[in-house]
């Protein structure tokens, strides 16, 4: 059922934060001061509300930012369209994401000077004269104006996305020309729709080296302040989500493991196609093992290796092993010769009955298996989750991945 407003809703075009929205997300815990909840504790509020001010000078602006054609009577700015999060002397008006493509501002036309002493340029044989050198136009921004349109192109909605740009406002390149907010974006869509560069490049105004170089750069940022964001939950927390396929019959389950892989571009380099060679998909790949909660969070994603490397050795080498802790019930397939490992921790591994010389498992086997199996689809569906971006679902290029393979 769709949340009713309250009354207090952001006014710009595009914008769904509202009163009713805060106020549900002030009532969940925090993660970092549990049990209290959000409105308790002191962590910064997710956004807040700006009222349209009273001065003539500043409500004009703000209005002629907003570009409103029937604005409400009682107007509301979110915090996620101001430059410091609120109105400062320095930043008043609401500048970021309001929700349309501002026109280029007119510039005055020189006027030509009959004075033949007069020259704009070196004198050129054959009559020819120089071309005026062309003007560096402003960064084109590429609008997402609704949730529909932010999933498609990123994966994630519109609010986060904005929450995402402000928080990474700070580690952009300080010689860059383009919008941060469009830089972010051309990355998103190069990993949830893999575009090919030309496309970005044609999409945003942009030159094919500027897209490569910007996505690399923006690639390396989202790892290093959004890897907290892959939280490993304490067995609390496990315990109180743990659904009913686990309950009955595998209530100390930690995690389920299971690795994927993602389709790669053969390379030219004999040594780099054999360690990235899969006989599984008969085809170069990378590898890759993923850790889910019961419930079906992503609590560890390992980094990239060939796809010859087998899942014992990725979990022996990714530092999942470390994450473990004494008592814990790992879930696993039948790949993940472990045992042994996790019994060096006291933890305990549960999965699919071997038939090993028997001819056929017997029927406790069998039930056990099928239980597990019911179980498992967990961390299948997380994966899946993970291919929806297409980087990972088609084949990559070897110039994205070859400094992932260990």
């Amino acid at each position: 059922m769709a949340l009713q407003s309250s009354g207090t809703t952001c006014a710009v075009r595009g914008c769904t934060c509202n009163q009713t929205k805060l106020n549900l997300w002030l009532k969940e815990q925090c993660y970092i001061h549990k049990p209290k909840v959000r409105a308790e504790c002191t962590c910064e509020r997710r956004y807040s509300f700006h009222r349209l001010p009273i001065e003539d000078e500043a409500k004009r602006n703000w209005l002629k930012n907003l570009n409103l054609k029937k604005p409400p009577k009682t107007l509301y700015v979110c915090s996620f369209h101001f430059v410091e999060k609120n109105p400062t002397e320095d930043n008043p008006y609401p500048t970021l994401f309001l929700g349309y493509e501002k026109p280029p501002e007119k510039r005055r036309r020189l006027l030509r000077r009959d004075d033949s002493s007069f020259s704009t340029g070196p004198t050129i044989p054959c009559g020819l004269t120089l071309a005026p050198p062309p003007e560096l136009q402003p960064a084109a921004s590429y609008t997402l104006t609704n949730n529909a349109d932010c999933l498609l192109y990123t994966g994630i909605p519109l609010l986060e996305f904005h929450t995402l740009v402000s928080c990474l406002q700070g580690f952009a390149p300080t010689s860059s020309l383009h919008l941060v907010a469009d830089q972010i974006l051309m990355t998103l869509m190069k990993l949830r729709q893999n575009f090919v560069n030309a496309d970005l490049a044609k999409r945003q105004n942009k030159s094919h080296g500027q897209v490569s170089k910007t996505v690399k750069l923006w690639i390396d940022v989202l790892y290093k302040h959004t890897k907290d964001l892959i939280p490993w939950l304490s067995r609390e927390t496990i315990k109180a989500t743990l659904p009913e396929a686990f309950k009955d019959n595998f209530p100390n389950t930690t995690c389920i493991i299971d690795c994927t892989e993602t389709v790669l571009q053969k390379a030219k380099n004999l040594d780099s196609r054999s360690e990235s060679y899969s006989h599984y998909y008969a085809s170069n790949t990378l590898k890759y093992l993923v850790a889910t909660s019961p419930s079906g969070l992503v609590m560890f994603i390992s980094e990239a290796y060939g796809g010859k490397c087998s899942d014992r050795y990725i979990a022996q080498n990714s530092g999942f092993l470390d994450c473990l802790r004494p008592g814990d019930e790992v879930m696993a397939n039948r790949g993940f010769t472990i045992r042994d490992l996790l019994e060096e921790r006291k933890v305990n591994l549960v999965m699919p009955a071997f038939t090993r010389k028997q001819c056929q498992l017997t029927n406790e086997e069998v039930t056990h298996t099928r239980r597990i199996a019911h179980a498992r689809i967990h961390v299948e569906r997380a994966i899946r989750r993970l291919k929806v971006y297409k980087i990972l679902s088609q084949t990559s290029l070897l110039i994205w991945s070859q400094s992932l393979i260990k």
